[in-house]
């Protein structure tokens, strides 16, 4: 069987985000990725992408809650065997100051060296557990092959 022997690196960087803070509205909570309170985080390019870095910082003053991290396929995530659960990582519950700063949550640590290797038009979606009034910004780092 033939192997790719040369390593290859990412291309072109690949930087996004979205903020987070409804959760899903059934009562069952599933948690595969159908969420209607998901966020698409990023989109690999269409020869794969790498992420190295997940992290997620409070806008303000929110309650506890758990933040879940889906790899989905690039066909519709309200489709959930279109998705898979990547992580899910709790968040505590944050208060806004002005003196003080937020605490970011790492859910993926590039000094880790275990990055997310994604397919084409594959995409990360995330959401959250409870509903929150103010919500975490999630960036995502890597970039395209």
């Amino acid at each position: 069987m033939a192997a790719n022997t040369t390593p290859i690196f990412p291309l072109t960087p690949n930087v996004s985000w979205g903020t987070v803070l409804t959760a899903d509205g059934t009562a069952t909570k599933n948690h595969d990725g159908t969420a209607a309170g998901a966020v698409l985080l990023f989109t690999a390019g269409a020869n794969g992408a790498r992420v190295d870095e997940i992290r997620a910082v409070p806008l303000g003053t929110n309650t506890a809650s758990a933040l879940r991290i889906f790899i989905n396929n690039g066909a519709a995530n309200t489709t959930a065997t279109n998705n898979t659960l990547h992580s899910d990582t709790s968040l505590a519950a944050t208060t806004i100051s002005e003196i003080a700063g937020q605490s970011t949550v790492q859910v993926l640590k590039p000094d880790d060296n275990k990055p997310i290797y994604l397919e084409g038009g594959y995409k990360l979606y995330a959401c959250v557990g409870t509903t929150m009034a103010i919500g975490w910004h999630v960036t995502c780092v890597g970039g395209d092959y």
